[in-house]
């Protein structure tokens, strides 16, 4: 007989394998217990010269493994347990018939030897999603905006959406990436070094004048005809010297040259003799200390002069004055300021004239290092000079040429992928090889970050040391305690716990009108710190379940009806013996969103500790399955209990109801967003209930308690986190580094940071498997 405790984890894999009760006869011979269903059933479409799909089930010898073909097997038992074959008009199975060959495919699919079939298995070449891309030019560039937030969203597999099998790259968001490198670079450095000190400059029309029609302005030049002043307001943005430069010539006549006053608010006027003729204009400086504020200045002519009948003929004439700008420069006594962090980084000093090329290489080498998180080759870097200099031949500024190449780099398939080499340069043993200690650091840091490596990280892989033993464990501890860690909360957590789809819960307002968008992002912040809590402090995971402690502010505190004054941020508190709080399953934010806009849910919140916390989903429900019945009077007036009981009456709904629905009533006492309750309006709630092999509880503490003794939980997570520090769906074989970790963890007392160093230390994550014949 099978243990209660594995019978109820298999039920639960198979709702159908809960029928066989005490027919569960082993049966591991696939002559025996595979061929004959499959002739009576199957292999007459899939079977003979042109098998329907392509699946020829008549091909496997009385010795075959179904193991090694576990794709295959499982898409078979899925078939099966969702009713897709056999057609509905052809011959059926009964139901035990179906039960007994599903129960045979499981077992055939766990027997294996891991000395046998364990390999690492290959990761799709992935693209960065959304959040590795924001925190990737974050730490690359150093802006503080989110280039992808208009990105159309990542695509969702494993209940992840880092998996490379599903991230595609259609052309809108080819066209997305080359206009978020637009921006980037456009917000992030220098087109051009500002020039310092600064200079502006006044041209002729911006000065007025009361002497018209004498003095004015005429195609950008002040010509003063006869004596007569102009002049503007001058705004000084702060104290200092300032160099005052005036472009000015004259019609020179009689004895003296023009003169030009300059004069500044009511100060002694300036005089400067403008002995240059037209065609031959000069620029004249003054040196003024002016105060920060407003000021006006004002040009003068006072020598005007104007003879035609002087006996000597070079006497004779018409003199006048003429501007065409004025310059105002400084202030010249205050240091230059720094540029943008952002832009120095990537730049650092201006590069000496006709060294510009040079300049280029050195500043994009180390750049396109950390952009593509490996050492480019030396012809990569060859043709991002060309845009450079093809750049710098437009007559652009430094900055611009460099930023072209900038735009490349940030477009190039090399940044936007997670790339890993081929086996063409890596040797490979046995059909898998290693990763190079710059793939061991990309994929520990998108594991843990979400975001490129660090310098840590790059020196380690440039010196090799980042494989050696001990390094990996040390680097996790760093990186955990780093505040970067924050995006396994969001990206890992988030996700696997659902909390990151909190925006998209609308309780009902009539029935709920205490929730508003400040408690929704109370709700999503306890979550975050708890999981951050549990993970940085190196807490059980067990206490993921059960903790006591959380993190409430005034808003969440008033909504659990915990007393106190605790202000808008959030302070950790200790939870007492009599709490009905502790741990993510009693959190509003999981109550949430595992609830109906306007009633609690026990099937959906069943099924929600089945999927993500014992990671045995039941199947979707037969089609044509009818919600539960709201309207019926004599429904309607019946417990949520009652209701429930009547719709689980029917053949086709039973199954899988008997698992999720004693789960989800543990857990009725909660309101749809988590407020403590003893009635559902005026019904006594009964949060009682018995799982499949007989163990029974009453209320969230017992049952939490009962699921705090599941190794299934660990394993659960264990698979979650190996699935998404991979990016890939797990396969058969990964059951072994599974295994592997669980143990690791169960010995460390199911330490958080034996997870993560189990899982980065895994063959999984330090491997890939490889075709040595692939090109």
């Amino acid at each position: 007989m099978i243990d209660p405790v594995c019978k109820w984890l298999f039920w639960a894999l198979c709702p159908l394998a809960a029928l066989a009760g005490d027919q569960e006869e082993e049966v591991r011979n696939f002559a025996r217990a595979g061929r004959p269903f499959l002739q009576q059933y199957c292999t007459g479409c899939h079977g003979g010269d042109r098998p329907k799909a392509s699946l020829d089930l008549e091909r496997f010898g009385d010795d075959h493994l179904m193991f090694r073909q576990r794709d295959l097997w499982e898409s078979v038992r899925h078939m099966l347990v969702e009713r897709e074959m056999p057609p509905e008009n052809k011959p059926q199975p009964t139901e035990e018939q179906r039960i007994r060959f599903v129960q045979f495919i499981n077992e055939e699919l766990a027997r294996f030897d891991c000395d046998e079939i364990r390999r690492p298995g290959r990761v799709t070449l992935r693209r960065m999603n959304r959040a590795e891309y924001n925190n990737t030019i974050r730490d690359l560039v150093g802006i503080d905006f989110e280039p992808a937030a208009d990105f159309p969203l990542d695509e969702v597999g494993y209940g992840f959406d880092n998996i490379g099998d599903v991230l595609s790259l259609s052309p809108i968001l080819m066209e997305n990436y080359l206009n978020a490198a637009e921006r980037i670079v456009e917000s992030a450095f220098l087109a051009e070094i500002p020039r310092w000190p600064p200079v502006r400059r006044m041209e002729a029309e911006a000065f007025t004048s009361h002497n018209e029609p004498h003095v004015r302005a005429e195609d950008g030049v002040m010509g003063f005809h006869r004596e007569g002043t102009a002049s503007r307001l001058l705004q000084v943005e702060s104290t200092g010297e300032y160099l005052l430069s005036i472009r000015a010539w004259g019609d020179q006549a009689g004895p003296d040259p023009a003169r030009l006053t300059v004069q500044l608010d009511r100060d002694e006027e300036q005089v400067v003799d403008v002995g240059a003729r037209r065609g031959s204009a000069r620029i004249y400086t003054l040196r003024l200390t002016l105060d920060e504020g407003p000021h006006r200045l004002t040009l003068g002519y006072p020598n005007n002069y104007n003879v035609q009948d002087h006996p000597l003929e070079e006497r004779n004439g018409d003199r006048n004055l003429f501007v065409d700008h004025v310059e105002l420069e400084g202030p010249l006594d205050r240091p230059a300021p720094p540029l943008p962090g952002t832009h120095t980084r990537l730049f650092g000093e201006t590069p000496e004239p006709g060294r510009e090329l040079e300049s280029a290489r050195r500043i994009l080498t180390p750049f396109v290092l950390r952009a593509w998180r490996r050492p480019p080759d030396p012809g990569q870097i060859e043709r991002l000079l060309s845009l450079v200099e093809a750049a710098l031949e437009r007559h652009s500024s430094f900055e611009e040429a460099v930023g072209v190449a900038v735009k490349a780099i940030l477009a190039s398939p090399r940044f936007l992928y997670r790339w890993e080499a081929g086996p063409g340069e890596i040797p490979v043993e046995g059909g898998e090889r290693p990763l190079d200690a710059w793939e061991l650091a990309s994929r520990l840091s998108y594991f843990l970050w979400s975001s490129m490596p660090d310098d840590t990280l790059f020196s380690l892989a440039e010196s090799g040391a980042l494989q050696q033993p001990g390094t990996l464990a040390a680097q996790v501890r760093r990186m955990i305690a780093d505040p970067r860690a924050d995006a396994l909360v969001s990206n890992f957590a988030g996700q696997w716990l659902q909390f990151r789809n909190l925006d998209t819960v609308t309780p009902d307002p009539e029935t709920f009108p205490a929730f508003d968008e400040t408690l929704r992002r109370a709700m999503r912040r306890e979550s975050e710190l708890f999981f951050a809590a549990v993970m940085r402090e190196d807490r059980s995971l067990l206490d993921l379940l059960d903790a006591d402690f959380t993190f409430v502010n005034d808003r969440l505190a008033a909504h659990y009806g915990i007393e106190g004054d605790f202000g808008e941020e959030f302070v950790r508190i200790e939870l007492g013996e009599e709490s009905v709080r502790g741990g993510i399953l009693t959190q509003a934010s999981t109550l949430a969103l595992t609830s109906n806009p306007t009633r609690t849910s026990p099937v959906i919140r069943g099924k929600w500790v089945l999927d993500q916390i014992l990671g045995t989903p039941p199947p979707p429900p037969p089609p044509d399955i009818p919600e539960l019945e709201e309207g019926d009077e004599a429904i309607a007036a019946a417990t949520l209990r009652e209701r429930l009981e009547h719709h689980r009456a029917k053949p086709e709904c039973a199954t899988c109801h008997a698992k999720m629905d004693p789960i989800g009533f543990a857990f009725e006492n909660f309101d749809a967003i988590g407020t403590w309750r003893e009635l559902d309006g005026t019904f006594p709630i009964d949060p009682s209930g018995e799982l499949p092999d007989g163990r029974r509880f009453d209320g969230p503490a017992e049952l939490v308690a009962i699921l705090r003794r599941e190794e299934t939980f660990v394993r659960t997570v264990t698979e979650k986190m190996l699935t998404f520090a991979l990016g890939r769906g797990l396969e058969y074989f990964d059951s072994c580094a599974v295994d592997d970790i669980v143990e690791s963890v169960k010995r460390s007392e199911y330490r958080f940071s034996t997870l993560i160093t189990g899982i980065v230390t895994s063959d999984p994550f330090l491997k890939v498997s490889v075709d040595p014949a692939q090109p």
